[in-house]
């Protein structure tokens, strides 16, 4: 794992973390050495370790701290190490899962966005991440199949591509809904989906088929 410096900002909102339920020990020590600063705009970057979402511009936000913990740390708990993520946007919830597990593939729409998160990860030393300007809802099937999918965008509904790229065993972490979202966790066990929800939620939209 790839080791920062951390903040004492980065080590209050590490206790704030706990203090919600997040119990993973690997998940909160990532957070508090990733320095998320790096992820947002300048003018933004005193707001960092704030534990809210902030714009990054295009439409698009970085994750609350919390959603992205708990979302990590209920993909790890089922030892995924090919993971797929959709909606690089910053780059943070990138960094988070190159920490802990062996690949990740993260797929945006935005070319922009893009290119900005790949030049943090770099600069971080992080480089087990393989990206793609595409569309979200279509996943990665070149590389498929994966043992864990996040998605950090809401879906009116679960998209069957990703679905069908999930190892046999592996676990989908998405945002389903429009006006109202719920955090969604599917696991196939062969042609069995099971499906749990998790609790409310509010994301961007994740965009079908729009690339920019």
């Amino acid at each position: 794992m790839t080791k920062f410096s951390s903040s004492g900002g980065a080590k209050k909102l590490v206790n704030v973390l706990r203090q919600a339920g997040i119990t993973n020990d690997k998940v909160l020590s990532v957070i508090e050495q990733t320095p998320r600063q790096f992820f947002m705009p300048e003018s933004l970057a005193h707001k960092a370790y704030e534990n809210t979402a902030l714009p990054i511009g295009n439409g698009q936000t970085i994750s609350q701290p919390l959603m992205v913990a708990t979302m990590t740390q209920l993909l790890i708990q089922h030892n995924c190490s090919r993971v797929l993520e959709i909606g690089t946007g910053s780059g943070y919830q990138t960094a988070i899962l190159a920490q802990l597990v062996d690949q990740v593939f993260s797929v945006e729409r935005i070319a922009q966005l893009q290119y900005q998160a790949k030049r943090r990860l770099r600069n971080l030393d992080l480089h087990n991440v393989a990206m793609r300007h595409g569309d979200g809802w279509e996943g990665w099937r070149s590389k498929a199949p994966f043992d864990g999918i996040i998605v950090t965008a809401a879906a009116a509904q679960i998209p069957d591509a990703l679905v069908e790229q999930l190892a046999d065993g592996g676990v989908l972490i998405i945002p389903v809904g429009e006006q109202q979202q719920t955090l969604t966790v599917l696991r196939r066990f062969g042609d069995n989906i099971e499906q749990q929800r998790i609790g409310d939620v509010r994301f961007v939209p994740l965009v079908k088929g729009e690339l920019l």
